[in-house]
């Protein structure tokens, strides 16, 4: 069965490149000219992985990426005409698996998509880890703590599952980064330290378990 793919970019040509480049590798290809029409699409019919735009009329990239993890943990990539940094930060705490810089290479995007779609397969969501008044639950997505749900985006949810599954070793932050979001990122890594101060502040400070930072170093889950 092919996979899907839903492009929403509001350029033609690079739709037009994109899909004969996908279409080639045997991928299904959806387009949508614009975010507002490309959410509809999204939410009408099952996608594998979605390409996404920032800059597009009537509805940015940004918004749509909020619209699509307020539901859904399918794999995004955004494209970015920019590259600045803060473009780059903000697709990832947005939860973006990837991104890439426009121009491009289609045969990069293409790798891109391939190494996305298979670290989304061969993640194993069934595991769930216990510690003492938390509960994460890596198949429905949920974190339990203190008996009761804690709302929190997925990248949140999977920082955290990744650290409590390897207590007490250390990570660097470019390693979370590459292991959590799944690529190497070079430049400013804030979007780790930001969703380490999120989670921070979801627990008290006085649990058995801990997420430490080791100072010169990154972050670790301290039991």
């Amino acid at each position: 069965m092919k996979q899907n793919i839903l492009v929403i970019d509001d350029d033609k040509n690079i739709r037009e490149v994109v899909k004969l480049y996908l279409r080639k590798e045997g991928y299904e290809v959806t387009e949508a000219a614009d975010g507002a029409i490309g959410a509809d699409l999204f939410f009408g019919k099952q996608y594998d992985l979605v390409i996404l735009d920032i800059m597009m009329p009537v509805q940015d990239g940004i918004e749509t990426i909020k619209q699509i993890r307020a539901k859904s943990n399918v794999p995004v990539i955004m494209l970015t005409a920019k590259g600045e940094t803060f473009d780059k930060v903000l697709a990832l705490e947005l939860g973006a698996d990837d991104y890439i810089v426009k121009p491009f290479d289609p045969k990069e995007l293409v790798a891109r998509v391939k190494a996305v779609i298979r670290r989304s397969n061969q993640e194993d969501k069934s595991d769930i880890l216990e510690y003492p008044n938390l509960k994460i639950d890596m198949q429905n997505y949920q974190v339990i703590y203190e008996g009761k749900e804690v709302q929190m985006p997925p990248k949140e949810i999977e920082l955290l599952y990744f650290l409590a599954s390897r207590p007490n070793k250390v990570f660097t932050r470019d390693q979370l980064l590459e292991q959590v979001w799944g690529f190497e990122y070079f430049g400013d890594s804030r979007t780790v330290d930001v969703h380490i101060k999120r989670l921070r502040e979801k627990f008290k400070d006085d649990e058995p378990w801990q997420i430490k930072t080791v100072w010169g170093v990154g972050y670790k889950f301290e039991v």
